[in-house]
């Protein structure tokens, strides 16, 4: 890419696919709820819900009034959950861009009600129930007050209930938050339930019930959407998804340093022989993990070279002691992706770097410009 030092591509047309793929895979009467939070989690919030939208998502996620606006900026047609709790200088927000919040205190419910009065608008709210992630949502054990004073407020709209799995892994203390949900839901909720109310828990992680009477409706999708196979005990681990996303950066100088030169900042890798060293035009501050200094390596031309030194902000080293002779300036390396057959995925990166798909994918900097194909099959 001329101009560039770095960039991530993002294919659209894998999100599409990934997109039908996972639809396929989930009941029919579920929601498909796109979780598109953190920029879509670095593959910008634009391009991709613009294609999800295309493709048919039925709801989505964002973290905060930001993130929404920038989708309902794109179109009036798909409904936006607020996942995070809102300030209160952004209720008005609610009405104005027609947001749906997460709903987890009874002052929560006395704002919106008093601005639904203010504004002669209904507001629709999913109800948070802290069933053990300790975070948002109200603790379960008085979620039956908030149910009244929903229920109670004027203006105030339920349409669907949520929580959040701390630790999808540990089946024994989900299955307990399942148990706490599914009591709460029994024990507030009319049955049967009005066809348009959703009930969610589930992210691609964390899902496990697939069967048509399981009492949940809703699937809420994040990773996985932009290609991020989740762990093996997840009932969607077997989809063969496709990365959405690669890195790419430039091979901007070579050099040859004698055997027992150290290297970089802290002088963490010393050479153990004659070799000859390239420097990535790429470093922490735009997607590479600091902590893949010596663990990580890179492709050019398809072959792997280990990065050697402690990754700097701008540059990291790359040894291309065994390399062809005729590597030159402006060569393309591949930190996440394929080239030439061979691949780096994204959780191999992070694993190296000691972080997790999440945070890497939200760590490429503004820096970095994002390339989208767009192409459609």
């Amino acid at each position: 890419m001329k101009g560039m030092r770095s960039w991530a591509e993002i294919d659209l047309a894998k999100l599409e696919r990934n997109l039908r793929l996972i639809r396929k895979s989930i009941p029919s009467h579920f929601k498909y709820v796109s979780v598109v939070k953190a920029d879509a989690y670095g593959h910008g919030i634009l391009h991709t819900a613009s294609r999800l939208m295309q493709s048919g998502v039925d709801l989505f996620a964002v973290a905060n009034v930001k993130e929404a606006n920038e989708i309902r900026e794109m179109g009036s047609g798909w409904p936006i959950l607020v996942l995070g709790p809102l300030l209160e200088e952004e209720d008005e927000a609610l009405i104005d861009l027609d947001l749906i919040p997460s709903l987890s205190c009874l002052q929560e419910v006395k704002r919106f009600q008093s601005l639904s009065q203010t504004k002669k608008r209904k507001i629709k709210v999913h109800l948070k129930v802290d069933t053990g992630m300790g975070r948002m949502g109200v603790w379960w054990e008085k979620a039956a007050e908030l149910f009244q004073a929903i229920k109670s407020a004027h203006g105030i709209e339920l349409k669907g209930i949520l929580t959040h799995f701390a630790e999808p892994a540990n089946e024994e203390f989900s299955q307990m938050q399942r148990d706490r949900f599914q009591q709460i839901i029994k024990a507030n909720l009319p049955n049967p339930l009005p066809s348009d109310f959703i009930i969610h828990a589930d992210n691609s992680s964390s899902l496990k019930v697939l069967q048509k009477n399981s009492f949940f409706n809703a699937v809420r999708i994040g990773l996985l959407q932009f290609g991020v196979t989740p762990p093996i005990h997840s009932a969607l681990a077997h989809l063969q998804v496709e990365p959405v996303l690669s890195f790419h950066a430039k091979l901007a100088l070579v050099k040859d340093l004698p055997a027992q030169t150290s290297l970089s900042y802290g002088r963490l890798h010393t050479l153990g022989r004659d070799s000859r060293i390239g420097i990535i035009s790429a470093g922490y501050g735009d997607a590479i993990p600091l902590h893949c200094g010596n663990q990580a390596s890179a492709l050019i031309r398809g072959t792997s070279y280990p990065i050697v030194g402690r990754v700097t902000m701008d540059q990291t080293l790359i040894d291309l002691t065994d390399a062809p002779r005729d590597l030159v300036n402006g060569e393309v390396v591949t930190l996440i992706g394929e080239q030439n057959g061979n691949k780096i995925p994204l959780e191999t990166l992070a694993l190296h770097g000691k972080t997790i798909p999440w945070e890497l994918l939200c760590s490429i900097t503004k820096r970095v410009p994002r390339i989208y194909l767009t192409k459609r099959e």
